[in-house]
């Protein structure tokens, strides 16, 4: 049976079966996207083996691993569907671990191998607390937890059967839809982490911390004006548990179908290569990835300057992603938004400066402004995409393996306040 081979002299964290858990809503299993595109194996990667249904029976899991590769399982008979009949088109799981691979070849200049198993159990449609530990199960929901649970119990024991090391490396959840209004999703995500990591380590006898990677929302709510505070969530709760939950970055960039929420079949594939790339530097190579996000945000007069977190220098807008914003006021700041309490700021100019973007404002701000980024939506979605974007990206390189597509970092989601100095006398 495969195992991972890490060749001497490279100081790289691996099992010789690296589990990989999705789970979330229906950007997690593949929604909207039937037409298949990663049907081949990936690598020598894997997922659990089941027996496929016949008119007489229900699926079955299988005691054996197979090659990883779309579809995971059969496609769910309905909405909500539960595990394991939760899968309704192209996961990001299998464009993932090609890339995770393709990136481990590379580095080791072929003499090595990394394999990844892959367990999704996210279901379409459901907020955090259906997908977390203590669900109320019921016949349409609530399992994705415990299933989490049952597939690492299989995995574990076909590991010990096989001889080869076992442990999960990452949970990796795509979410937030659901929770678009939640005023606790930040605490929600800290719990998900706690739990998995109190649950799984006895499962695979690990001692390593199980990091959970996560993106942004960009499509909830969908009223013009109104805020994706899971977005914001999920940054927040990547910087209050830094290296623990990992924001990879937002989902706002990829190709979307005509809802404006679910992903396309290629789409779904980048997301999986952008999910490799951040599991690749953070837990196979021990470099801990940081979003293209800000750390700094200062105001003076009528000028407003975000300092940014760079992973590639330099920054650069993206001017195939087309200008938009949520309010009149806002329409030159390329996905910047400032505000005075509820009173949207005029912004005459978006500026980079090195590692920077200098706002412009159109008249003297009062003692503090608040700034955000792609966080409010506008009166329609960009052309095949969400309703939440910007222009601001990174000059990273990398192309993805399964796709082909360049992959550079796009700005988080995000909103910070600032004092202004020398700000008009208040009214």
């Amino acid at each position: 049976m495969v195992k991972t081979v890490i060749p001497p002299g490279l100081a790289l964290q691996a099992w010789d079966w690296n589990g990989i858990i999705g789970t979330g809503q229906s950007l997690s299993v593949g929604a909207r996207a039937e037409q298949l595109r990663s049907t081949e194996p990936s690598y020598r990667n894997l997922m659990l083996g089941w027996e496929r249904p016949s008119w007489r029976r229900e699926l079955k899991p299988l005691d054996a691993l197979v090659p990883l590769r779309e579809p995971i399982r059969p496609f769910a008979k309905r909405f909500p569907g539960p595990y394991p009949y939760n899968i309704y088109g192209e996961t990001p799981h299998t464009a993932m671990a090609s890339e995770i691979t393709s990136l481990f070849l590379a580095l080791s200049e072929g003499a090595g191998d990394y394999v990844s198993v892959h367990t999704v159990v996210g279901e379409s449609g459901q907020a955090l607390r259906v997908i977390a530990q203590g669900a109320t199960r019921t016949d349409d929901a609530g399992h994705a937890f415990e299933a989490s649970l049952l597939e690492t119990r299989t995995l574990s024991r076909l590991a010990k059967a096989a001889q080869r090391s076992f442990g999960i490396a990452a949970v990796i959840l795509t979410h937030g839809e659901s929770d678009a209004t939640n005023p606790d999703y930040a605490r929600g995500l800290s719990e998900l982490w706690r739990s998995y990591n109190t649950a799984l380590p006895p499962l695979t006898g690990q001692t390593r911390a199980i990091p959970l990677l996560l993106t942004q929302q960009s499509s909830c709510p969908a009223e013009p004006g109104s805020t994706a505070d899971s977005a914001l969530a999920a940054w927040v709760a990547a910087n209050t548990h830094e290296g623990d939950i990992v924001c990879v970055g937002p989902r706002y960039q990829y190709g979307y179908v005509a809802d404006g929420v679910h992903l396309d079949a290629l789409a779904y594939d980048q997301l999986g290569e952008k999910y490799g790339q951040a599991y690749f530097e953070h837990v196979v190579r021990g470099r801990p990835w940081r979003a293209l996000e800000p750390h700094r945000v200062t105001c003076a007069g009528r000028k407003v300057r975000v300092d940014f977190q760079v992973p590639v220098a330099p920054l650069i807008w993206d001017e195939r992603m087309p200008p938009g914003a949520a309010h009149p006021a806002w329409v030159r700041g390329r996905g910047f938004e400032v505000s005075a309490g509820a009173e949207p700021l005029e912004i005459l100019s978006a500026r980079i400066d090195g590692d920077s973007v200098e706002l412009t404002l159109g008249r003297d701000p009062p003692t503090e402004v608040r700034v955000g980024y792609a966080l409010t939506a506008a009166a329609a979605p960009r052309p095949h995409g969400a309703q939440r974007w910007g222009q601001l990206r990174d000059a990273d390189p990398f192309v993805g393996a399964t796709t082909g597509t360049a992959a550079p970092n796009f700005a988080v989601t995000f909103q910070s306040t600032a004092r202004c100095e020398g700000a008009a006398s208040p009214r």
